[in-house]
């Protein structure tokens, strides 16, 4: 099975134009492991089937390395560590901070933080709105946290001056989009490609006034 699925990681990520890091690919197929292994036990995600996991789970993070090239990032609602976990075995010189207020979930985080060696990720437990951040973020994102009005209002304290909210998205997402509170206007839509998915993905690009 490992082969099968290196081989499809790194076919998924020559398809998506990614650079396929060695030492980068081979932690990425070991949190796939821990995550199966993890799943049977707490349900962390609905998708069961590894080849189905790493295209809808990992893949569907890694399309986001384009977008995700500064120092310090927030992922709020990460679940099992999606796209957070991903996106920092890619770029170890970035810090990333993982929110959830789920415990099951973010102990399997916290495992797969010492299994894999990430020294770049603080995993926190608890409601991002009492999350005293020390440090403020360059970007704050998530992927299926809530509607972008309830994203922007409940993270802003975590957002440095310049930084951006970057919301992962199936369809264009034209309502929440224009629910936004006022002070937080869209800059970008990016369509997204996710090898051998066919439905479609969009990051939204939010600044805040």
């Amino acid at each position: 099975m490992k082969d099968s699925l290196a081989g499809a990681l790194l076919q998924g990520m020559q398809e998506a134009g990614l650079e396929a890091q060695a030492e980068a690919c081979d932690k990425v197929l070991a949190y796939v492991e821990l995550l199966l292994k993890w799943n049977r036990a707490y349900n962390l995600t609905g998708i069961r089937e590894p080849e189905a996991m790493l295209r809808l789970n990992i893949l569907d993070s890694l399309v986001l390395l384009p977008y995700f090239r500064k120092p310090r990032i927030a992922d709020i609602g990460s679940g099992a560590g999606l796209p957070g976990i991903p996106l920092a075995i890619f770029l170890p010189e970035s810090e990333f901070l993982l929110i959830d207020s789920n415990s099951k979930k973010t102990r399997f985080m916290f495992q797969a933080k010492l299994s894999l060696a990430l020294d770049n990720v603080t995993v926190w437990h608890g409601r991002v709105e009492d999350y005293a951040s020390p440090t403020q973020v360059d970007i704050v994102t998530s992927r299926a946290f809530a509607s972008l009005a309830d994203f922007v209002r409940s993270s802003r304290h975590l957002l440095a001056p310049g930084g951006v909210f970057l919301a992962m998205k199936g369809q264009y997402p034209r309502e929440e989009i224009e629910a936004l509170p006022p002070g937080f206007p869209v800059s970008a839509v990016h369509p997204l490609q996710v090898p051998g998915v066919t439905a479609e993905r969009h990051l939204v690009e939010i600044v805040a006034d």
